[in-house]
Parts: structure tokens; sequence; C-alpha cells
């Protein structure tokens, strides 16, 4: 037996059920914290869970504002942002960042972490975050009552002590990084047991 939820049509579940359905079947979500600054110059911080890889080459992420919240004004402001790591450690931080502070508040003294210059964009990065992706827009979606943001990314930062070294090549450790995800309800999560699989090559005779 299964429990069915029409998405559409006759009968349909109403939007706040649709997206806990959808936000509890869609797990672990990386979440992206992002920083940005708005025109006036006021620094905003805010998780944003809907958030992936777009393009390999050139190398673009996104994210998707639910709402027309303060990121998303900052960004279309600016055309900048940053994609700050959501580790475990600052789980509390990250939390409390998610709440509707006014717009002139930032979230950096709001919560308490700590504002450090970022490399090619205004918008800082947060220090105590093991990496950060700099980003400029390069275009904005409206989706429904969302906007999906895809930034080109044009620089990337991580600590020396969440790198793995093997010879030449250097490699963010997924175990130092320590991400956190969204999960469903106000559920998180934090990073279980990490094997590797070698990726199959089809043998054509």
């Amino acid at each position: 037996m299964r429990h069915n939820f029409p998405m559409t049509g006759q009968g349909a579940v109403d939007p706040r059920t649709a997206y806990h359905l959808l936000t509890a079947l869609v797990v672990p979500r990386p979440i992206a914290w992002i920083s940005s600054t708005s025109a006036d110059g006021v620094d905003n911080l805010a998780p944003h869970s809907f958030f992936t890889v777009s393009s390999r080459t050139p190398p673009v992420v996104q994210f998707t504002s639910v709402g027309d919240n303060d990121t998303l004004k900052n960004v279309r402001e600016t055309g900048e942002f940053v994609v700050n790591a959501s580790p475990v450690d600052l789980a509390t931080q990250i939390n409390q960042s998610s709440s509707n502070f006014p717009r002139q508040v930032s979230e950096f003294d709001a919560v308490g972490v700590t504002r450090e210059p970022s490399v090619r964009v205004r918008p800082p990065r947060v220090k105590e975050a093991p990496s950060a992706i700099e980003c400029r827009l390069n275009r904005i979606i409206d989706v429904g009552d969302s906007w999906i943001v895809l930034g080109d990314v044009i620089h990337v930062s991580v600590k020396d002590e969440v790198i793995e070294s093997e010879g030449d090549r250097h490699h963010p450790a997924f175990k130092r990084l320590a991400p956190l995800s969204r999960l469903g309800r106000s559920e998180w999560g934090e990073p279980g047991p990490v094997w590797s699989i070698e990726r199959p090559t089809l043998k054509v005779h």
C-alpha cells in the first residue's frame, strides 16, 4: 500500500503540504550559506537548501530563492554573491541566520560570525566557513513562486586544513568539510559513512 498525494488537478494537496512532501523526499540537500551585499552596503547572510552545480564548463552554480527575500534583492542590485560552506560546527549560526531580520540588519552581526574580504566580489565571505565560492550573476529564472539564481563561479577558496594532497593533486576532503544537510520538517543531517566506488566503463566487444 502507498499514500497518494495528487499535486495537480482534482483533489490536489495544498501548496504547503506539497512543499513539505518534496522537501522530505528530496534529501539530503546541501546548504548554500549565501552572503550578499545590498546596494546600500548592508551584508546579508542566509541559508538556501535548494542548491547545486549547473554547469561544468564554464563553472556555474545555482540556488533557488523561495520568495522574494533579501538575498534575491541584493543579487539583483549588485550582481554578486558568495556560497559559503555550511559545516556541522556552525549549525546554530546557520539556523539563526534564516530568521526574518529587518533588511537593515546584517546577519553577520546578528548571529556572531566574522566577515572576511572576498577575493573578486564585494560581498564578504564567512571567515569561519571552510570554503567559499565567489559568483557573479549569470541570470535569474522565474519558476512559480520562486526564483532560480545562476552564478558564474569566478573564484574558489578552501582552507588548507580541509585539503587532502596526493602528489600534485589537491582536493577538498568531504569528512574535513563536515557539511550539514537539510532534510524534511525541522530535521538536519550530518555526514555519515563514506565509501568509494569507481565509475563503470562500458566495454565494447
